[in-house]
């Protein structure tokens, strides 16, 4: 096959944009989360990171919103890096749930250690092993590599907002502490957790991010490897099977790419050696994912052939 001009993908991510915007915006903001109800409802924003080391962008991709759920595949991240593999899995499983993800009930009336790292209880677990003298600095130092921008920051109005609201993960977290899955401070576990969750970032931030763990853990524009391949292959596992909450069966069948999503509206995704994709809208379907979000992604996933088990011709857009 010939080989398309890199002009195609800019044309292809702007039709995503399109495509998404065909349909009836017809979810709702996270507003359980006070703070979150104060966004553009119709923002909605594309940014894909290419192999070729260009940058594909549609929409409102450099609007600002909090990263909610995708910090999980960050902390784990750390937790892997500071504390280790066998420690890790000793407080929480690897396997997916068909619950939301804030359910309680499993982890009351079954395992009493969280399913995985991608629902809240599991996030929990895993920021309470994460081994550095200051967690959050470090998730945010990170998230700064990761992402490829060093001015990240923390949403203060996000935070407090969280804090007042959270009494649900609080919850969680008591329970984890009386079963002993959680060895430190449960209100400072919880408080780190609400502030990784209300870290700001934009569509080409988690772009830049979906692109690391497309390529095993490296930054294709500076070749710093930023994450061990072991670590980034457990946390693109656990994307395809717990990223997208109980939706993540029809998302792998529809879309087929290891993706997560966060009740911030947005959704991050790496296309192994090719792509780190983010899409961004605020308005979230019945079990949390970006309802415009989803749209386009499902687009990109189709037209350039990158699911799983399609036919590959990526390369037909470089």
């Amino acid at each position: 096959m010939n080989k398309s001009s890199p002009k195609d993908l800019q044309k292809v991510v702007e039709q995503s944009l399109q495509y998404a915007k065909s349909f009836e915006n017809n979810g709702k903001v996270a507003d359980y989360i006070p703070e979150l109800a104060n966004v553009d409802q119709d923002a909605l924003g594309i940014a894909v990171v290419a192999n070729n080391k260009k940058i594909y962008t549609a929409g409102d991709c450099q609007k600002l919103f909090t990263i909610q759920s995708i910090a999980k595949t960050i902390s784990l991240i750390l937790a892997l890096q500071t504390a280790g593999k066998e420690k890790v899995f000793s407080k929480v499983w690897v396997e997916p749930t068909g619950d939301p993800f804030n359910s309680i009930v499993k982890l009351e009336t079954k395992t009493h250690i969280p399913l995985n790292p991608m629902i809240n209880a599991g996030a929990i677990a895993v920021v309470g092993v994460i081994d550095t003298q200051f967690p959050f600095a470090s998730f945010l130092e990170l998230t700064r590599k990761l992402c490829n921008r060093d001015d990240i920051y923390l949403s203060e109005k996000v935070y407090l907002s969280e804090r007042i609201s959270g009494n649900r993960n609080r919850a969680m977290a008591y329970l984890l502490k009386s079963e002993g899955v959680l060895e430190k401070d449960v209100e400072e576990t919880v408080d780190i957790y609400f502030k990784m969750c209300s870290v700001e970032v934009n569509a080409i931030d988690l772009a830049y991010f979906g692109s690391v763990l497309a390529n095993d853990g490296v930054n294709i524009f500076t070749g710093e490897r930023i994450v061990e391949d072991w670590i980034v292959t457990i946390v693109k596992t656990l994307m395809v099977t717990c990223g997208m909450y109980d939706g993540s069966g029809e998302f792998a069948i529809n879309v087929g790419i290891p993706a997560k999503s966060g009740v911030g509206g947005g959704i991050l995704c790496a296309v192994e050696e090719n792509f780190g994709i983010c899409a961004y809208s605020p308005k979230l379907d019945d079990k949390g994912s970006s309802v415009w979000g989803l749209k386009a992604i499902e687009y990109l996933s189709k037209e350039m052939k990158l699911h799983f088990f399609a036919g590959s011709e990526i390369n037909e857009y470089y």
